[in-house]
């Protein structure tokens, strides 16, 4: 027990001088961990001049009754910078020092700003020594353009920081990220290695190639991307009761018609393809002459059909085909 104080006593004199300031302010703030937490008396004593290093204040409101959401997500982004910042000048050879005032440790300090919002950055640069300005107020920054990135901190750092050592912005490696693109790729690949026998005969296959084709023809062609752009209604009335299905004038149209449109190019387009490919095949002549007949009749009335339609929509063209 003896032992014990007499240790204590011969430590005490080195543990008093170990906590001594050494009256370089920013020696003493540097070989801190970046940010300072700091309360109004370490911000005064940080921002007070004269000093001969610049300092950074991350002004900001943390508690989650107060509800800033931008300041809740840039947090990591600012301590990520001041980490690496600290951690690429070990020496303080650049002279710089980060710290954070929350509103609950600071509201003196708020006041004093007249501070209605968070989060504020605050930069002060030195005034005195080969990089002092003349000016000593702060140069601020507000957050009003939306939330920021440790990279966009940090170039605006650099265009408002005396000459000196720039050290960059290193995120750590998320390797949680980097085990999922891994098996993702990896799946994939055993994936199509499994399937690929089943699935490559499919994506020769030139008929549903064709059959995609001809869908997105007439999907596009009977005007559904005007339909997207122009937010047109599906139907509309007619003033006397009734439901119009087509709409007056080449500018306007309804996603009814619009439908109704690429059926009958869909008609028109099975009508030619079926006469040019399917009825030449057919063995037995009668029904082979049925064929032509009736493909060829609907053929006739869906012409017919959409000439009456390109009529309504446009008053003064001349010609049509019976019936429509």
């Amino acid at each position: 027990m003896l032992s014990l104080r007499i240790l204590s006593a011969l430590l005490l004199p080195l543990a008093a001088l170990a906590a001594k300031p050494s009256g370089d302010r920013f020696a003493d703030f540097h070989t801190k961990p970046q940010p300072l937490k700091l309360d109004d008396t370490k911000y005064t004593s940080l921002t007070t001049a004269p000093r001969d290093y610049s300092s950074i204040v991350l002004l900001t409101a943390m508690d989650p009754r107060i509800g800033c959401v931008a300041c809740q997500a840039f947090a990591p982004e600012w301590d990520l910078l001041a980490r690496s910042w600290q951690k690429g000048d070990k020496q303080g050879k650049g002279r710089v020092v980060f710290g954070t005032l929350d509103f609950a440790d600071g509201k003196a300090t708020f006041q004093s700003l007249m501070l209605q919002h968070a989060p504020v950055l605050l930069l002060f640069r030195p005034t005195k020594g080969p990089d002092a300005v003349p000016d000593p107020s702060p140069v601020r920054l507000d957050f009003a353009t939306g939330s920021q990135s440790a990279e966009s901190i940090h170039a605006w750092l650099s265009r408002h920081l005396p000459e000196g050592p720039r050290p960059r912005v290193v995120r750590p490696v998320n390797y949680m990220r980097i085990g999922m693109i891994t098996l993702l790729a990896l799946g994939t690949v055993s994936a199509i290695s499994v399937a690929g026998p089943y699935i490559l005969p499919l994506i020769q296959n030139r008929n549903l190639w064709a059959a995609l084709s001809l869908i997105a023809v007439l999907m596009f062609t009977s005007g559904h991307m005007f339909n997207h752009i122009r937010k047109t209604p599906y139907v509309s009335g007619d003033g006397r009761g009734g439901i119009s299905y087509f709409a007056g004038g080449f500018q306007n149209q309804f996603g009814l018609e619009t439908q109704i449109v690429a059926a009958i190019y869909g008609v028109l387009a099975f009508s030619a393809i079926t006469l040019a490919t399917k009825v030449p095949r057919i063995a037995d002549e009668r029904i082979q002459g049925f064929a032509v007949f009736t493909w060829a009749g609907i053929m006739y009335l869906m012409y017919s059909f959409l000439l009456s339609v390109f009529r309504f929509k446009n008053g003064g063209y001349p010609f049509h085909l019976p019936p429509f």
